[in-house]
Formats: structure tokens, sequence, C-alpha cells
């Protein structure tokens, strides 16, 4: 079911950077219904405001090319490459149509908006379902974010496609989504501590992330370029 339209005009703004600088961005205040599109210049690994930083190897990120920082929002870690992770911010302004004061149920109406946006552009006959109990798997989404799914998060054909988490000020609400289209263990195992991972009970190799392959295959997968459009398209509205 599409989100129903709400009294809000959206703006949009698009920028390009390090993980870093985009995730420290600040939002301004007084803050007005904003959507951040977001492209990493290069690949990166982003960890949970309360994530340990030996979860990393550092050094052997930087010798592969991949940065490695930290986000303000809490839960796992979050890889991005370019090209295969849609990275979108959807500021909401304290007491707009769009507020909740309960946290755990602040996300269902974006869950119910992504849901739309991928129901537009997959095939029809889909299995797509958001997320609107508490959180699932919650010691491997510590971990690992995709390895969970929160309120809010998007699941297609028992596959998690889309995460979020969100950052609160006292004027807004950061809502932070990571769509992600293949999933590719290989580059993130030499550059995450496997105790932890065993700790945590989490098989890189077997989790249910991404889109599921058939699709990807198929000629009229979407593109970045695709889902974003949609995205903006299904957002609430007057």
């Amino acid at each position: 079911m599409a989100p129903a339209a709400h009294n809000l005009d959206w703006q949009l703004e698009r920028s390009t950077g390090s993980a870093a600088a985009l995730h420290h961005r600040a939002v301004p205040d007084p803050a007005s219904p904003t959507i951040w599109l977001h492209d990493v210049a290069q690949p990166a690994l982003v960890l949970g405001s309360a994530q340990d930083d030996s979860l990393v190897n550092r050094p052997a990120a930087v010798a592969a090319g991949v940065e490695v920082c930290r986000r303000r929002s809490g839960g796992g870690l979050v890889g991005l490459r370019p090209g295969n992770d849609l990275w979108v911010d959807v500021i909401v302004p304290a007491g707009s149509a769009l507020w909740s004061d309960d946290v755990g149920r602040a996300s269902h109406w974006l869950g119910a908006t992504w849901a739309a946006t991928l129901t537009a552009v997959l095939p029809p006959g889909a299995t797509i379902e958001v997320n609107t109990g508490s959180l699932v798997r919650r010691e491997q989404g510590q971990i690992v974010c995709f390895a969970g799914v929160g309120p809010g998060e998007v699941v297609v054909e028992g596959r998690k496609v889309v995460g979020l988490s969100q950052r609160r000020t006292r004027g807004a609400a950061r809502f932070q989504c990571v769509m992600t289209w293949a999933w590719d263990p290989s580059w993130l195992v030499p550059l995450i501590d496997a105790a932890a991972l065993d700790r945590a009970d989490v098989d890189l190799d077997a989790l249910a992330i991404g889109l599921p392959p058939e699709l990807l295959t198929d000629d009229r997968a979407p593109t970045v370029a695709s889902v974003t459009d949609a995205f903006l398209s299904c957002l609430p509205r007057r």
C-alpha cells in the first residue's frame, strides 16, 4: 500500500564526496523536509555510533582503497560501493506531518515509501515486505547492519534490500537509507574481524541480502537512476 499524502513539500539536494564528510553533514536548524542523495567517491565501510573500531582492519582497508568512517546513528556496519548501493537521507522536521515521537514507529511511513518504490520498479508479483515489528536478529544486526531487519526496513523475496537508521536532534529526524543491489561478501571478508563475526553468529556468505539474483539478470532489472526517480515520485506530498 502506498503511503498517504501529507502537507509536505520536499527539497532535493545531491552531493558527492567521502562517506565521512557526507555522514557528518549537519542538519540545518531550522530544518525543512529535505531529501539528500549521496554518491560516495570510493568504497566505504561505515561503523555504527557504538561499534568498536577493532571490528575493521583499517590497514587492510587502506591497502584495498576502502574508506573507513563512523556515523552518528546506531546499528551495525554498512558497506557502500559506488554503483551498487543507493544512499538517501530523509530529513523530517519535528512536529511536521510525518513526525512521530515513537522512535520505533517513526520509520514505518518511510518503509512504505520504499515498498511502493520497489513495487514500481520490480517485475509484477515480487514479494515485498516492510518490517513493522521489532528488530529481527538483533545481535547479528548490531555487527553487520544488513544481517538484521529493523523497523521500517524492507525485504524482497526474503532478502533484505533496504536498511534504515535514524538520528534525532531537537529540531528534526535524519533517516539514513541504503538500498543494495548485489551482495558480494568477498570484498568484506579480509576487512572485518572474523572473531567478532563468529561471536555474533554472522556468516557473510550465507546472508540473504540484496535483490534476488534472478532479478539482476532480467532485462527489467532496476537501475540506481530508475529507483531514485521512483522513490522521489512515491514520497508523500501535498
